[in-house]
């Protein structure tokens, strides 16, 4: 295999050979009238066999059908647990749609005009990027527990930012890199190996779905940052696109201390009834213990849900079971909260109706029914999460004062 490369006509634009494929290699920004343009000349110059575009086929289908969303089961989200994948989803979506609106961009244009002029020439369209929702679930597993909630506490601030101007340097760099590309430039800032990781995978990905794409004639549309890595990896033969589609499972530590820490606290608990206090009460640090793990879980748990403006009885719920699902790895506090939620206020057809603009700001997020379920979850979640650690040193400290 050989590989030629020669800019033709544009510095965004890049000849590249594979076997006996040609692919024209344009550079875009995603939010720009430029780059749109500059896609519909080069297919109506190339007349391509095939258009490989920088989408997964759930972008794909967002942009097709603006609709989509409206069909979406938030309680089935919840029951299969990705709530946070689509929380992060969402995230995307809000970014990139308030730096567009900045700009009277429409995000993603250069991909639409990339599928509008490939049906225009007959030619096939062809998505080359790895699915969002497993690229945020390999930064996610790559996380332990404290990275996590630094992630989250960087994403809920987010949320406060509603009235800050957005600078011309933040337009910049989403016209450069994407909404993808800088919430993974945040995360890089605590996890740089992790950012320079997945950004990497997908330039793998990408490379190898266009040199297994259809046609002798190619014309492929990606972020002008991912240009630079693509053409380094060009000629690596050893891509596996069943490799990097897999979603790593958790680690064997992450295993043991899901199971181990909840142990630990079962233990201290029950320790606490065998253990005598100053008086030499049997039972009294065994009560003082399991009070002081409900009163901190469920009462952190309840905060979450409350301060996600959730329903009275779901804040009740969360109060009630945190104390419980902190001991069972599988059930969480803001599962449980997250259904009673969605049943006791069900999104109605104007939250889906209203989801793109209401993502956009912070009201919105709790305004809108959709998004307030998701946030109960992760906010009852969070809160549990920082009780159990803090009920954790509370048993300890009861068990062994005195």
């Amino acid at each position: 295999m050989s590989e030629e490369r020669t800019l033709i006509e544009h510095d965004n634009i890049v000849r590249l050979k594979h076997g006996s494929k040609t692919i024209t290699l344009i550079g875009t920004a995603h939010i720009s009238k430029e780059s749109a343009e500059l896609v519909r000349q080069v297919i109506e110059d190339e007349q391509p066999d095939t258009v490989c575009v920088e989408l997964c086929n759930s972008r794909l289908q967002s942009l097709k059908d603006q609709e989509a969303w409206k069909n979406m089961d938030i309680i089935k989200v919840i029951r299969e647990k990705k709530t946070f994948v689509l929380f992060l989803n969402f995230l995307l979506t809000s970014i990139q749609r308030r730096m567009a609106r900045n700009m009277d961009v429409k995000p993603g244009l250069e991909m639409i005009t990339a599928l509008e002029m490939a049906e225009k020439q007959s030619a096939q369209a062809e998505v080359i990027d790895r699915e969002v929702r497993t690229t945020l679930t390999r930064v996610w597993r790559l996380m332990g527990f404290w990275t996590r909630m630094k992630i989250f506490s960087q994403i809920l601030a987010s949320l406060f930012e509603e009235e800050e101007e957005i600078s011309a340097e933040q337009i910049e760099a989403l016209k450069q890199k994407g909404a993808l590309e800088l919430l993974l430039d945040e995360m890089g800032q605590i996890l740089p190996g992790v950012k320079k990781h997945l950004i990497d995978e997908r330039d793998l990905y990408m490379v190898e779905k266009i040199r297994q794409a259809p046609g002798e004639k190619l014309v492929a549309v990606v972020g002008a940052g991912h240009v630079p890595g693509m053409l380094a990896h060009w000629e690596d033969t050893t891509i596996s696109l069943e490799d990097l589609d897999q979603v790593p499972p958790p680690s064997l530590f992450s295993q043991v201390m899901q199971w181990l820490i909840p142990a630990l606290v079962v233990v201290l608990l029950v320790a606490g009834f065998f253990i005598g206090g100053k008086q030499g009460t049997t039972w009294e640090k065994g009560l003082k213990g399991l009070a002081g793990w409900t009163v901190v879980t469920g009462g952190l748990a309840g905060l979450g849900a409350l301060l996600a403006r959730a329903h009275p009885l779901t804040i009740l719920a969360s109060v009630l079971s945190a104390p419980i699902t902190t001991l069972h790895p599988l059930i969480g506090v803001g599962y449980v909260a997250g259904l009673v939620e969605a049943w006791l206020r069900k999104p109605r057809v104007k939250d889906f109706e209203a989801l793109h603009e209401d993502i956009q700001s912070m009201k919105g997020w709790w305004r809108n029914q959709v998004t307030r379920i998701l946030l109960v979850v992760l906010l009852s979640s969070l809160g549990a999460s920082l009780g159990t650690f803090i009920g954790y040193g509370w048993l300890i400290e009861n068990l062994f004062k005195g």
